[in-house]
């Protein structure tokens, strides 16, 4: 992968609000393939009691994985927004404990990117959460001449 395209990943992370608020880092980019992890935060727990992440932290660390995905795809993206994301929830993220997702974009049309992804905590056997997706490809325009 070139590194205009692993660039334009990365600030397309980085300029997702929530992604810098969650503390989300890109780890790893390849042609249709992101890998993006995100801090244990007490701020972001959504039971007290167990001290468990809450689910929308792990649906927007999936869904911003998956764009990236759609991003570094050969097919050469300039944007991406989520049309459809289908989120499995396994059982909770140990607390502590980082949580990264892996997306791959599988599929591409003209104008749809279909992307499936995984999150993990440290038990790298046991998903926190799998999900499926759609998401609009935005492509430059070709130049008429």
């Amino acid at each position: 992968m070139d590194e205009r395209k692993r660039e334009l990943a990365r600030k397309f992370i980085e300029a997702i609000p929530h992604s810098r608020a969650l503390g989300m880092v890109l780890e790893r980019i390849e042609d249709g393939v992101a890998v993006i992890s995100m801090p244990y935060d007490e701020r972001f727990v959504g039971d007290p009691e167990t001290g468990v992440i809450h689910g929308g932290a792990v649906s927007a660390l999936m869904d911003t994985c998956g764009g990236a995905a759609v991003m570094s795809h050969p097919t050469g993206a300039i944007g991406t927004a989520t049309l459809d994301l289908r989120i499995d929830y396994m059982r909770p993220a140990r607390p502590g404990d980082r949580i990264t997702a892996r997306a791959e974009c599988y599929h591409v049309t003209r104008s749809v990117a279909f992307v499936r992804a995984t999150a993990h905590d440290s038990d790298t056997d046991r998903p926190v959460a799998a999900a499926n997706g759609a998401f609009t490809l935005e492509r430059p325009r070709e130049v008429e001449t």
